[in-house]
């Protein structure tokens, strides 16, 4: 009996228009990422009515700030090598589920020290499901379009931030803090039962973990049905590394790129935390209110959507890490025009739009650099541990914010010191693409 010739996954994903089981992919994976955004961006909108509302000092704000940091950096460290082991889909289901939870059950914190564990156990879930959703999109994203499409799915962050503070500017002065994380997690807990039903696991993972022929025929059937006979075959023309992921990340001829890689990515989690975070306090002690200092802060983040999609459309013409570096470079002079501009919601609100275009537009491309830099086998170890290196960049926002403002710095001081840091990452970069350069698609 004759059989019908191999199929080669990779070059059907690369050769083919993007099906509608693709798109359906897109959709649910921006919608994890835009529920994470706001989850993550949630203390910094609800930051000023703790303060005077339970009468929290600056220190304790950071603390309680980098407590979900730091089970990011934790949950990003852990998550990787488990989903290159378990696969894409679980860790995602799960840590969508996890992180709902535990917002929600933050909204009912009786006291600091409760908010500040309940904020821990949030940061290992939220930890764990941005960077699995890369690698995911990214093995189902044609190599022409790849960058764009992740950082379609990554501009989610900041739409969910973006919407988090505008929900925000309504819902504290209307019903109190305790509406906003309620609301926070509720809606990734609406969200797990769609994901059960319709997130795929990545095909790519079960051809590299040799899974039976029929799960892997079920999945190639809903992306390409037209190609799927019952004797079909399924190959991934790509090259297989005998070391283990984690073994790879870390050595040559890895080593050079992914150290520059994740130095970038703690540099610009550094800038784009410390300014989401603190931006609001910062705002409202130039003499404006709350719902002004929220709104001007959802602008900032709203500008990162937009700056999304420019940098993954750069990034698939020029050469990814340049177009990357001239975003973050742009961006220093947007950051320090804050500290400089006057206490008025239009002008503030524009040039936070400016900044959050480069600076978040760039965060977010930095994702799509990782996913396109690691072979199929170590994708997600890398690019979740890039994820967990940066989020020490984020713990360290929370705290140097903090330092700043017991310091007595203003706003003009705090900024300048940021479009420093954007410089730094911007050059980061460019060691990355002269030194850390390995071609792999």
């Amino acid at each position: 009996m004759e059989h019908s010739a191999a199929i080669d996954v990779r070059a059907l994903i690369n050769q083919g228009r993007l099906s509608r089981f693709q798109q359906r992919l897109i959709v649910l994976c921006f919608a994890i990422v835009a529920m994470d955004g706001m989850d993550i961006a949630i203390m910094g909108f609800i930051a000023p009515a703790l303060k005077s509302g339970w009468d929290v000092t600056t220190s304790q704000l950071g603390v309680l700030i980098s407590a979900a940091l730091g089970g990011l950096a934790l949950g990003a460290l852990f998550a990787g090598p488990l989903a290159d082991r378990f696969g894409r889909r679980k860790i995602i289901i799960s840590s969508v589920f996890f992180f709902g939870l535990w917002t929600l059950v933050t909204a009912f914190s009786q006291n600091l020290e409760q908010m500040i564990l309940f904020r821990f156990l949030t940061g290992l879930g939220l930890g764990a499901a941005m960077p699995n959703v890369g690698t995911l999109v990214a093995e189902y994203s044609p190599e022409r379009k790849r960058a764009f499409l992740i950082t379609v799915v990554f501009c989610g962050f900041t739409f969910g931030a973006a919407g988090g503070g505008f929900a925000a500017s309504w819902l504290i002065p209307t019903f109190g803090w305790h509406a906003v994380l309620i609301m926070g997690g509720l809606l990734p807990l609406l969200l797990v039962p769609v994901l059960v039903l319709w997130l795929p696991e990545s095909v790519r993972f079960l051809l590299a973990h040799q899974a039976p022929v029929t799960d892997i025929r079920a999945v190639v059937g809903k992306l390409a049905p037209e190609v799927v006979r019952p004797d079909s075959r399924f190959v991934m023309n790509e090259k297989v590394e005998k070391s283990g992921a984690v073994r790879l990340v870390v050595t040559r001829p890895y080593l050079t790129g992914s150290v520059l890689l994740w130095g970038g990515y703690f540099m610009g989690l550094f800038l784009v935390y410390l300014i989401g975070s603190w931006l609001p306090l910062l705002v409202k002690d130039m003499g404006m209110t709350l719902s002004q200092a929220a709104l001007i802060t959802a602008m900032y983040q709203a500008g990162g959507t937009i700056g999304s999609l420019f940098a993954g459309w750069m990034m698939d013409r020029f050469n990814a890490n340049l177009a990357l570096a001239a975003i973050y470079f742009t961006g220093a002079a947007g950051t320090l025009a804050i500290g400089y501009a006057p206490a008025n919601t239009l002008i503030l609100s524009l040039i936070a739009f400016s900044s959050g275009f480069c600076l978040n537009g760039a965060n977010t491309g930095t994702n799509a650099l990782s996913a396109s830099y690691y072979p199929t086998h170590a994708r997600a170890t890398g690019s979740s541990w890039m994820h967990g290196v940066g989020r020490t960049g984020a713990i360290l926002s929370a705290f140097a914010g903090a330092q700043m403002l017991a310091m007595g710095w203003h706003i003009t001081e705090v900024f300048t010191f940021l479009a420093v840091v954007a410089v730094l990452t911007s050059l980061l970069l460019l060691a990355k693409y002269r030194f850390g350069y390995v071609r792999q698609k």
